[in-house]
């Protein structure tokens, strides 16, 4: 049988979930949705240069890659790709030729250094480092069990925070949109990232499909969101947290906490059993949090590099 790699079609299907099958085959710790692949599909700017590919073996998908270059960095060149395969489908040659075929791509559109997460698993850091990369930082996948945790208690705001949901928001997310790029540009990571363009915010974050603005809590301070605790929800028992982040000059006080452990409690009485988190292996303020609220790490994702030319 015959491996071959090519582009994603999404007026398909049966290849739209097909590639949502092998992301959460290889990677079930994230929220992917045929919902959440359109979005994305929807959403790619001119100077991302994004690809989704697949590897199809005798009609079937057995392999993804999204491909791109970081555009909402200042430093220009930066590639990502990330590769899965089916873990019941390796061996077969798949992810070397994603791999080759994105990084042609990328290479065509000045990408000076490639960025790729990998599973820390010994058979998949081989692979990456056979074709060149070198590791980086780490990150964890956390799971709380939402049914049966005992969740701390609710505590009351400290004095001049007032608790609101994201939907409060609804008429001008502005603000919001303001808390989440000064939180991420304090995010630990590689790459550097910069929140600049309103419109593509609102495109990309605010109107996700998964995002659950009643559930993400909001923590505000004089009429201004000072910290927050993004939700994602898929509907069937599943919550995420997209985001949890507090501004520089109000940190300190407990308000990650606050915010998370309320959004936390509200998922629950909306009858979500299962709660997903994702932690940067060096945050270890959030890594605390996460281990107060009784998260346990599933998995770890070990982000490689590798510089081109």
């Amino acid at each position: 049988m015959t491996v071959i790699v090519r582009d994603l079609r999404p007026d398909a299907p049966a290849e739209i979930e097909g590639f949502v099958r092998v992301r959460h085959a290889a990677l079930p710790y994230v929220f992917f949705s045929p919902e959440s692949l359109r979005h994305a599909l929807s959403l790619s700017p001119p100077r991302a240069h994004a690809r989704k590919l697949v590897a199809e073996e005798d009609g079937e998908i057995i392999g993804t890659a999204q491909v791109g270059l970081a555009h909402e960095s200042p430093v220009p060149g930066q590639g990502f790709l990330n590769v899965y395969v089916d873990p019941a489908r390796t061996g077969r040659g798949a992810g070397a030729l994603l791999v080759r075929t994105a990084e042609e791509h990328l290479a065509a559109h000045a990408a000076t250094h490639l960025y790729s997460w990998v599973l820390d698993e010994p058979g998949n850091r081989a692979f990456a480092e056979r074709h060149g990369y070198r590791p980086s930082r780490s990150a964890h996948f956390l799971r709380l069990d939402l049914a049966g945790a005992a969740l701390p208690p609710l505590q009351d705001p400290p004095p001049g925070i007032e608790l609101r949901t994201a939907a409060d928001f609804a008429d001008d997310p502005r603000p919001l949109f303001a808390l989440d790029a000064a939180v991420a540009a304090d995010e630990p990571g590689d790459i550097e990232v910069e929140f600049t363009d309103y419109g593509a915010w609102v495109a990309e974050t605010w109107n996700h499909p998964h995002l659950d603005r009643e559930l993400t809590s909001v923590a505000v301070a004089d009429g201004r969101p000072v910290a927050f605790s993004v939700a994602h929800t898929n509907g069937a028992g599943r919550y995420g947290t997209g985001m949890t982040g507090t501004v520089r000059d109000h940190r300190g006080r407990g308000l990650a906490k606050l915010v998370k452990n309320h959004s936390l409690h509200r998922a629950r009485a909306a009858g979500y059993t299962e709660a997903y988190t994702g932690n940067d292996a060096d945050n270890e303020p959030m890594l605390a949090i996460n281990k107060w609220f009784g998260y346990e790490i599933r998995a770890t994702e070990v982000r490689h590099v590798r510089a081109v030319g």
